[in-house]
């Protein structure tokens, strides 16, 4: 199981970006305390981010800030997305122990915390993805009847809706997935916590 995951968090950190889309990944950490498995996910507890405006923590977070530079073209009467350029971030927020841990503990925290890191960065591939398919669906993009290239900008809302909504749809399965009982995360947090 230890060697599964580890494999799995060095696959998922190294696996290329899709071949237009290339994120700028920065990892946070937060500080957690105690010397044993049992205490350091309580402190995980106290002192993970918050989610749902403050309602419940997580282990760890994945955020990303997407923007991006586009080039619209007059042709005759229409407004064409002739390119554009993703500016993607994505940020994760690990915790971390502040004091070393005694040998056992340090060991299935190493193990926890690859296995934290190989969910996170299923997190921020699915960003990745959602990126490519709006870089995807709205370069060419054409409005007809939009000579001062107003509308097109109201055009291009629809696929990327449309793609942050799948985003949103796979994240959420995802998160499902790994923390039903069995799913990986249980798995990870019953295993430091022993």
């Amino acid at each position: 199981m230890r060697q599964l995951i580890a494999i799995l968090a060095l696959s998922f950190l190294s696996a290329p970006a899709h071949a237009g889309i290339r994120a700028k990944i920065v990892e946070t950490t937060y500080a957690i305390s105690g010397n044993t498995g049992k205490a350091l996910y309580a402190s995980i507890g106290q002192r993970g981010p918050r989610l749902r405006g403050g309602a419940s923590s997580a282990v760890a977070k994945t955020d990303f800030d997407l923007r991006w530079g586009r080039d619209y073209v007059r042709e005759g009467n229409a407004c064409v997305l002739k390119a554009a350029r993703p500016f993607l971030t994505v940020t994760y927020t690990l915790p971390e122990p502040a004091e070393p841990l005694p040998p056992g503990t340090a060991a299935r925290w190493r193990v926890f915390i690859a296995g934290i890191r190989a969910h996170e960065a299923v997190h921020g591939r699915y960003v990745e993805e959602m990126a490519q398919e709006i870089y995807d669906s709205t370069v060419g993009f054409r409005q007809e009847n939009d000579p001062g290239c107003k509308a097109i900008r109201d055009a291009i809302q629809a696929p990327l809706k449309a793609a942050y909504a799948r985003y949103k749809a796979k994240n959420r399965a995802f998160e499902q997935s790994e923390m039903a009982i069995g799913g990986n995360i249980r798995q990870l947090i019953a295993d430091l916590i022993r």
